[in-house]
């Protein structure tokens, strides 16, 4: 983190219940500070709210409220200038800013702690900081879609296989297949919102984990800190990870579709497909053979849902057993949340780098969407409007004209009419309409379709959804 720990001889913080400091061992158990620091910000905005909240309440003076806000202001400057000593014998960041404070301000340092609990401080930190990341997720989401709509827009007629099993099925546009991975993209957001607006609610009041017998005001200190209400239920405030699970879960969500484009990438890069190019800035050569242009971004994000998925199952493991309210194994809840909101951001950004700097290769998309017989279904289809065939009589009709295209070693489109007559007598040369990549992808016309009118109706709808 760049800015060294300093041990101390002892605990002041604890007050009179302890006469020795902890021990060694001890000391490095249950202090978090070596993380938990990242919760400055969010730690000094709600002493803000709080000491301002106590001020309107006549529970702390002006003048201690103004000494505190200026404290805490100072200490936040000297975070970010990177000149504060994080102690690990204050054990946590609510602790080390509080030690601070008494050294800036004296006394009224002291009042500070009035009416709350490092309980309802570390939700109410760890709920912000939550909040701040899926916010951070939405904008690299949408960020990442606007490039993906860029690509679709650029090859709405583009047309490529389209797979299953990793075997061509039908035609598809490149357009596309893009605008899939943005719908993906628009779950994952809407994901991140359904659970900002669930969790958007202040722990902060429910001091321990039965309130308090201060006349505070917890409204306010919501409204301050930019939630929607206070938590109804002192005990579930300090006791609920729920945010930090929901937060997980869809970043893991999310991380497995950021895989799966990575892996088509990857596969799309090969020599072998040569679909796509992807810049130099995202990939890296090899030590030992010259031509190799390696897809590495791709294959680290890719691997980046093994860090996020286990860092989910981290956390359920953590909370499934514990009894209310507060219990230290809520301890172990920051670092791998914090992991894994790194690696999703950064995921992000690296895919939406790629994504905007990769070039599709038109004329390998197009040679290789005939390849494997992809307009079968085109065919079968015909059959069904054309010559009224039922369509598993047409299905088996198609299968086998394509045998005996494999047989000549041929596509559908270069057997003679004759050949397809064998097969069903109905076959005309208007069957040929159906048979190229073009045709076969105007065609699918339906809503959500692969036609180039229907890709360019859901980049419009979707460009006005960014917006």
């Amino acid at each position: 983190m760049g800015i060294p720990l300093v041990m101390a001889d002892r605990n002041d913080m604890w007050g009179g219940r302890f006469a020795a400091g902890p021990d060694a061992i001890m000391e490095a158990t249950n202090a978090s500070i070596g993380f938990d620091r990242r919760l400055a910000p969010q730690d000094i905005a709600g002493s803000k709210a709080h000491a301002a909240m106590l001020a309107a309440q006549d529970i702390l003076s002006d003048s201690d409220a103004a000494a505190i806000r200026e404290g805490l202001d100072t200490i936040l400057s000297e975070i970010e200038g990177g000149g504060f000593e994080f102690r690990i014998d204050l054990e946590d960041i609510h602790m080390n800013v509080e030690a601070r404070l008494k050294a800036l301000i004296g006394e009224p340092a002291g009042r500070l702690h009035t009416a709350r609990s490092r309980n309802d401080q570390v939700a109410t930190d760890f709920r912000l900081w939550v909040r701040d990341q899926i916010d951070v997720a939405v904008e690299g989401l949408a960020a990442l879609q606007r490039a993906l709509l860029d690509q679709a827009e650029a090859g709405a007629d583009w047309v490529m296989p389209g797979f299953t099993h990793l075997q061509t099925a039908q035609p598809v546009t490149w357009g596309h297949h893009m605008m899939a991975y943005v719908e993906m993209f628009g779950r994952d957001a809407g994901r991140f919102r359904d659970a900002r607006a669930r969790m958007n609610e202040s722990p902060l009041g429910a001091a321990a984990l039965a309130g308090t017998s201060f006349p505070i005001d917890r409204e306010a200190t919501a409204q301050a800190l930019g939630f929607d209400r206070p938590c109804a239920n002192s005990l579930d405030a300090v006791s609920d990870r729920d945010f930090a699970l929901e937060f997980l879960s869809a970043a893991s969500i999310c991380a497995m579709h950021l895989s799966r484009l990575a892996e088509e990438l990857v596969i799309w890069a090969s020599a072998q497909f040569r679909f796509v190019t992807l810049s130099d800035r995202f990939s890296t050569g090899s030590s030992i053979m010259p031509q190799k242009k390696n897809p590495d971004a791709a294959e680290l994000i890719r691997a980046k849902i093994g860090r996020i998925l286990g860092a989910t199952v981290a956390l359920f493991t953590v909370m499934k057993g514990l009894p209310l309210a507060y219990s230290k194994d809520m301890q172990e809840d920051k670092e791998q949340v914090f992991d894994a909101a790194d690696a999703l951001a950064l995921s992000l950004a690296a895919m939406t780098g790629m994504v905007a700097d990769m070039a599709a290769n038109r004329d390998a998309l197009r040679a290789a969407a005939g390849s494997g017989f992809s307009t079968a279904t085109d065919l079968a289809d015909w059959l069904v409007r054309e010559a009224g065939l039922p369509f598993r009589e047409a299905h088996h009709v198609t299968g086998a004209l394509v045998a005996k295209a494999e047989v000549k070693g041929c596509d559908l489109a270069d057997l003679t009419l004759d050949e397809m007559q064998a097969a069903h007598p109905g076959i005309t040369e208007g069957v040929r309409d159906v048979l190229g990549v073009d045709n076969s992808v105007a065609s699918r016309t339906s809503y959500g379709g692969t036609a180039p009118v229907r890709v360019r109706e859901q980049v419009a709808r979707w460009r006005a959804a960014l917006v």
